[in-house]
């Protein structure tokens, strides 16, 4: 399952957020999302584990202290492709 992590401090690395999520069950990935020109955090990540250690670590540590921030932690929801093509009619209409 993938598991998205808003709120996140920027202070947050990968290795930090699998050591806090390996304490549910075994993560298969982290990634933080980055400003593609800063580098920069922005402050939210996605974590892949499986379905029954997913659901474990989100009911632990949604709303949970991290590095001075309260987590959100839930079951990502995946991009839709109507989202897509509302985002390509707005950027159409704005030119």
């Amino acid at each position: 399952m993938n598991i998205y992590v808003g709120n996140l401090s920027y202070k947050a690395s990968e290795d930090g957020l699998k050591q806090l999520f390996e304490q549910h069950g075994s993560v298969d990935s982290v990634r933080i999302i980055t400003d593609r020109n800063s580098g920069r955090s922005k402050g939210f990540a996605f974590v892949e584990m499986n379905d029954e250690d997913a659901e474990q670590a989100i009911e632990a540590l949604n709303g949970q202290e991290y590095l001075g921030r309260n987590l959100s932690v839930n079951e990502a929801r995946g991009k839709k492709e109507n989202d897509r093509e509302n985002f390509n009619s707005r950027r159409n209409f704005n030119r």
